[in-house]
């Protein structure tokens, strides 16, 4: 029989806690009371639980309604009881492995409610302090009258009379005052005493390296604009950033020196959330609306750059005109009326043909012309697609990024880039606005091959989660106690919960296409046997996806791999 899974005690209405819910991360909400209308699921426990965030409600509800088994409204749902932490005993951990704009919102929210909350418990512990002082004086004045008539009653050789006093009559029953206060509810999540203010710590090696600062700024605020309801849904998670919770942070450049043959390293904090981002006045266009583009145009935007779109599909640039972005006709088009491009597209062959086919990028390329191609692709390619832009007096960057849909929609992306230095230093504003974090890895070429590392173990590693959870049924194991496990244990993750969750519930909605993992894994075995270097977790991990493929989930989530082991 499976172990049952850990379950939290003591949750009452009021408490703070973080709920789970669908493949999101763990969300701060209060346990509250559910709507009349709305009936408690059957099965297992449930709390009616209250989502903090922006105005108050966790966008991400409206889109899983549909696809969750247990009733929600557009701010809360029902939550199993398994699925919920205790606000304060984890509010260190869940901070560390989510730093999504969102998230940090809905911190904020509960700090201000909390706030709010210890004010109150502070003015009626002032109130009942008062009415003490009153009940001791009263006791003391009535202690003093006793002590009085016990005096006279022993100088009297008359048997003193049996008297009840005022003090005995206050003892025996409580003032309406006192039992009023002591029958109240206890005010349940105030903060520990010697909670410390969130800010983030920056170690000594850090501070070694340290070369220069530029000092942070305060969020000024930016509204959602809602002339537009579709496109007010599609920009959700682009609320403004958060200026309470966090401290100002003064943003610093870190620099790392390695001695990797010629190629110097530098990694180069450009965290949006730790400083403000001032937009370059260089024009910039974007190619390519995917899952991934369209968060980043969508955040290029919001910080307040001038952007020119274009898309094979038209149709998916119509939400960004709407926005402010202007329209390019064809990738030429828009090279030649911007100073600075950027492509993501998904392979080779597409970032080939939009560059060299008909109307392409290299028909727009001028001399000072700069083109970015954010695209995953092998190290070949982009040194082919480096060598004609820069044949034409054009400057070349690749920037591939790391991260998914919601990291991409959040501005919390992973941005590897390599080829011209000073591109790089120009495109500034722009990582800052799409990602956390920029590495200049040195010479064309050297971001592709880093990338395609990165998503080898990412692919290989969301292989073994779905053979550990089929292992886990076939054998007669809870698929939810082995999260449940690995979520306490050292490979604790958002990636292994997300991805565990979408299998656990059947919701396969694409964050990272399966087919585009299985291309990057193709391609890191191929740059392995470049090298004469093995790959051969790599390639088990690759016949897997192959077998999903086949199976018609290439336009799924990669965690649709799962589906390769039960069929």
């Amino acid at each position: 029989m499976a172990a049952a899974a850990a379950v939290p005690v003591n949750l009452r209405l009021g408490d703070l806690v973080w709920g789970k819910l669908g493949r999101y991360p763990p969300w701060p909400g209060k346990i509250v009371n559910p709507p009349k209308d709305l009936k408690k699921p059957r099965g297992k426990k449930c709390f009616f639980v209250k989502f903090f965030g922006t105005e108050d409600h966790l966008p991400v509800l409206e889109e899983l309604e549909p696809k969750l088994h247990h009733p929600c409204t557009r701010e809360s749902a029902w939550i199993k009881v398994e699925q919920l932490k205790p606000y304060h005993a984890h509010k260190e951990e869940m901070i560390k492995i989510n730093k999504g704009k969102r998230f940090q919102q809905a911190v904020d929210a509960v700090e201000e409610f909390l706030k709010k909350a210890k004010g109150k418990d502070q003015a009626s512990s002032h109130n009942s302090t008062e009415e003490k002082n009153r009940r001791n004086s009263s006791e003391e004045k009535g202690k003093q009258s006793v002590g009085e008539e016990k005096h006279k009653a022993g100088l009297s050789d008359r048997k003193p009379k049996k008297r009840v006093s005022s003090v005995s009559s206050e003892r025996g029953s409580k003032s309406p005052l006192k039992r009023t206060y002591e029958q109240s509810p206890r005010k349940r999540g105030r903060p520990p005493k010697d909670e410390k203010d969130l800010t983030i710590p920056e170690s000594s090696t850090v501070k070694r390296m340290m070369t220069g600062t530029v000092a942070g700024f305060k969020w000024p605020p930016s509204p959602v604009k809602d002339g537009d309801p579709h496109f007010h849904h599609f920009l959700l998670s682009q609320t403004e950033k958060p200026a309470v919770c966090y401290q100002a942070i003064t943003k610093k450049l870190k620099v790392c020196e390695e001695e990797t043959g010629s190629t110097s390293i530098q990694a180069a904090d450009s965290t949006a959330i730790n400083g403000s981002i001032t937009p370059t006045d260089k024009k910039i266009g974007f190619l390519g609306l995917g899952l991934m583009g369209s968060g980043i145009v969508s955040n290029l935007l919001k910080m307040g750059h001038t952007v020119t779109v274009w898309n094979r599909t038209a149709e998916k640039c119509d939400l960004f005109i709407q926005e402010g972005a202007r329209l390019g006709r064809t990738p030429a088009e828009v090279v030649s009326t911007c100073d600075i491009t950027f492509a993501c597209v998904s392979d080779p062959k597409a970032a080939k043909d939009l560059v060299l086919g008909p109307s392409g990028v290299l028909q727009g390329i001028r001399p000072g012309k700069c083109y970015v191609d954010m695209s995953t692709v092998d190290a070949d390619t982009v040194t082919e697609l480096a060598q004609v832009i820069v044949s034409r007096g054009g400057r070349f960057l690749e920037a591939p990024v790391s991260g998914n849909q919601q990291l991409s929609n959040d501005g919390m992306l992973v941005i590897l880039a390599a080829g011209d230095r000073g591109l790089y230093e120009d495109c500034s504003s722009c990582f800052q606005a799409m990602g956390k974090t920029s590495f200049f890895l040195g010479e064309v070429g050297n971001a592709a091959k880093m990338m395609l590392i990165v998503n080898m173990v990412q692919g290989s590693f969301m292989a073994t989660i779905a053979e550990g959870l089929t292992l886990a049924q076939v054998t007669g194991q809870s698929q939810q106690t082995l999260l449940d496990i690995l979520n306490q244990g050292q490979l604790a993750s958002i990636f292994l919960d997300q991805k565990c969750q979408n299998i656990l519930q059947g919701n396969f909605k694409p964050d990272f296409y399966l087919k585009y993992i299985q291309k990057d894994l193709r391609l890191a075995i191929a740059l392995g046997d470049s090298v004469n270097h093995p790959t051969p977790m790599a390639a088990a991990a690759n016949e897997v996806y192959k077998r999903a493929k086949a199976l018609d989930q290439s336009d799924n989530d990669m965690s649709a791999v799962y589906r390769a082991y039960i069929h």
